[in-house]
């Protein structure tokens, strides 16, 4: 019986080389880059939070533009490469920074990179599968990124740890596995050219076609993500629990392989129960995890919420992608994928700059118990106001 479950596909699963190979660099320098921040160049918590979120942000704009263009031409793979080749050059630079505003401009740039790629793929991915197995794709998806986000933070700990690499060395080292994606990415995508859609405007403004349950599922999106901010915040919670630098990436891998482990088997179990189930459950279990890290007081308390974590992630990104392709027309997908980036990317900077002056304010306690009070009520509006999709596998 499981024979005859219908396959992936080459696309898919090489999609998620692209995303394994594309972690394995970003994961070897980002958990590092809280530290770097405050402790090398002398970053405030409020800056931290500053850059992250306009990064976030930056990035969301673009995330519109590329999946609403990608809509309008034959070929999404284009947008895809070059997303993902100017995110490959800008992100070992950080090697090279010697001032909070350099650090600023290079994850600007690398989140443009992200910005003109991320809502591209994800139709990408929606155009390769069967409607029926869409949370699966995006389970997987999802899986191959957070396993090279175990793998990066390994290697970095082997480098720093073992062979006393320097920091910024070990920066300049990602451009290796970045490079590799990009050339997986060019050899192994295969995209089939699709008609350009010429609809009866060349409005940007697509909200008719979009539907009433696109739209409020978006608004409670939203509504989450103002909640949510950047994990740097976390991983400097963990420092301050007693999480000492050496064990930052092993922490950080240990994450991913709990993120890992739970996607693909997450995002298959919505494609049979509905996604609001697992997105309404995760959304509370982050909060639950914020809440605790407003508690904690121990060195393990921090292992033990971020294993808590990673299960957040397993039971929501595929649920929450496979959702978006539920609610729209097929004709729309790229365009649906960006409105959904925008609005995470719109929160993404009021979140973490609102999150970095509670802490500086009152305290990291204040700041998650923020976090946890918006992911409570985000549960409840998802469960209140976007009701069953049309297409089949959502809920």
């Amino acid at each position: 019986m499981t024979a005859q479950r219908p396959r992936l596909g080459r696309t898919v699963k090489a999609l998620g080389a692209v995303s394994f190979l594309t972690d394995v660099s970003s994961e070897m320098i980002y958990p590092l880059l809280p530290l770097f921040l405050t402790g090398v160049l002398g970053a405030s918590a409020t800056a931290l939070g500053a850059i992250e979120g306009a990064a976030e942000s930056t990035s969301a704009l673009l995330k519109l533009a590329s999946g609403w263009w990608s809509d309008r031409v034959e070929r999404r793979k284009p947008l895809v490469v070059g997303g993902y080749l100017l995110a490959s050059i800008a992100r070992p630079l950080i090697a090279v920074a010697q001032s909070v505003p350099q650090v600023l401009v290079i994850r600007l740039t690398d989140r443009v990179g992200k910005g003109i790629r991320t809502s591209p793929r994800d139709a990408l991915i929606a155009d390769s599968v069967n409607q029926r197995m869409r949370g699966r794709a995006y389970g997987f998806h999802r899986a191959a990124d957070h396993a090279g986000a175990v793998v990066g933070p390994m290697i970095a700990f082997v480098l720093l740890g073992t062979l006393g690499v320097p920091l910024r060395t070990l920066f300049f080292l990602a451009a290796i596995p970045a490079a590799l994606s990009v050339i997986v990415l060019v050899a192994g995508v295969r995209e089939r050219p699709r008609a350009p859609t010429r609809s009866e405007t060349s409005s940007v403004d697509l909200s008719v076609p979009m539907g009433r349950r696109f739209w409020a599922y978006l608004a409670v999106i939203f509504v989450f993500t103002l909640g949510n901010a950047t994990d740097a915040f976390l991983l400097l919670r963990a420092s301050q629990l007693g999480v000492s630098p050496a064990l930052v990436p092993i922490l950080w891998a240990m994450l991913h392989v709990v993120k890992s482990m739970t996607s693909t088997p997450s995002g298959a179990l919505s494609d049979r129960l509905g996604r609001r189930p697992l997105i309404i459950a995760g959304w509370l279990l982050y909060s639950g995890v914020y809440l605790g890290f407003a508690l904690a007081g121990a060195q393990w308390h921090a292992w033990a919420l971020f294993a808590v974590y990673g299960v957040f992630f397993g039971l929501t990104e595929g649920a929450e992608k496979a959702m978006v392709a539920d609610l729209v027309p097929v004709a729309r997908r790229g365009t649906a994928f960006g409105w959904y980036n925008l609005a995470i990317g719109l929160g993404a900077f009021p979140a973490s700059l609102i999150f970095g002056v509670l802490w500086d304010r009152y305290g990291s306690a204040v700041a998650f118990q923020y976090g946890a009070m918006l992911a409570v009520a985000a549960a409840i509006a998802l469960l209140t106001s976007v009701r069953r999709p049309a297409s089949t596998g959502g809920d």
